[in-house]
């Protein structure tokens, strides 16, 4: 694709009041004509297009290099929005959406003949969600069109979770990034189908599975989360994803890791290994990242594509990885580490 002349906001509400509604302005009028902008929102940098605009859909799937039979998920800022974009509204995606829009929740509906196949991928339904960070509700609000955000970065890579990676993934092929910081949560939001009988999780994320559970009882689990066979219908979840450039391979037992690091390190390779902070000293590679504390895996989940980022930037060709445990956000954290290792456990 041409090169395009990428232009960096500063949205940093601690700074002049009056420079960030310019610049929310500025880009919110770039998104109502047709360009492509990333923004902050509270799991990921999302990669924004009017879904009106058919060639401004197109232009996403471009710029990150996205298969065009990955469904987008569309983000507003008004309730009201949702009319436009689904033929119904179930009982139980209005209990949700009381309890946690806006939140990393996405859900899917039937689709209205409204929504164009490109976003749907040429499904019956469409993923929406309302985020919750600052930026992405008055960016939203100002545009006043539902916006197509997949995560900021060229598809397969480590989502962004910074401005940064926004830049080193897509400079030159979008039109601009508004530069908020460094986002909360860190992983994907939870998307959840309400269009049939009993609510089902496509992909684990943001807002767990015992949240959901509280609000609707019965919720059930897409099965190509517990089998590899099993083709997924969530975005994100098709491909292999989230990959640093290096080899990354799994490791269950965290006392198997050092002789694994000693065995690659022999064989010329730059070794990495992704840890917590308890463990950090422990491992004699040359690069490890701790990544959260043992005891807290929200701040693993905030954590993880930087991560997996750095080992980029450290230019580590092997990298092994703890696992962490499969309960809460852990069970996305886990998902996202499988998709990035493509599968390799030890």
């Amino acid at each position: 694709m041409s090169y395009i002349q990428t232009k960096r906001w500063n949205v940093n509400k601690s700074n002049n009041q009056k420079n960030y509604r310019e610049n929310i302005a500025e880009a919110a009028l770039w998104l109502k004509a047709g360009k492509v902008v990333a923004f902050p929102t509270e799991t990921v940098y999302g990669l924004g297009g009017n879904i009106m605009d058919d060639d401004a859909v197109k232009a996403i799937f471009q710029a990150k290099g996205r298969p065009n039979d990955n469904p987008l998920i569309v983000h507003i800022a008004r309730r009201e929005q949702l009319n436009a974009l689904v033929s119904e509204i179930p009982p139980a995606a209005k209990e949700l959406m009381d309890a946690y829009w806006p939140g990393p929740l996405t859900l899917i509906f039937k689709a209205s003949k409204n929504v164009s196949a490109a976003v749907t991928a040429g499904l019956e339904t469409v993923a929406v969600r309302m985020p919750a960070h600052p930026v992405a509700y008055d960016l939203l609000l100002e545009a006043d069109v539902p916006v197509a955000a997949p995560s900021a970065n060229l598809s397969g890579r480590p989502s962004p979770t910074t401005a940064d990676h926004v830049w080193d993934d897509l400079e030159g092929r979008i039109a601009g990034v508004l530069d908020g910081g460094t986002t909360g949560v860190g992983l994907e939001s939870t998307v959840l189908d309400v269009s049939g009988e009993s609510p089902v999780i496509y992909r684990p994320g943001g807002l767990t599975f015992e949240q959901i559970a509280e609000i609707v009882g019965h919720v059930e689990v897409d099965p190509a989360l517990l089998s590899e066979s099993e083709t997924p219908k969530s975005p994100g979840m098709k491909y292999t994803h989230y990959a640093p450039k290096g080899s990354l391979t799994l490791v269950r037992d965290n006392n198997d890791i050092p002789e694994l690091v000693a065995q690659a390190r022999n064989e010329g390779h730059r070794v990495g290994v992704l840890t917590t902070e308890q463990r950090k000293q422990s491992y004699d590679c040359d690069f490890a990242f701790a990544c959260g504390s043992d005891d807290d895996l929200l701040s693993t989940a905030a954590q993880l594509y930087t991560g997996l980022r750095q080992f980029d930037t450290e230019q580590i060709d092997v990298i092994y990885s703890e696992v962490f445990p499969e309960h809460g956000v852990g069970i996305a954290i886990m998902n996202r580490l499988r998709k990035a290792a493509g599968g390799r456990i030890v």
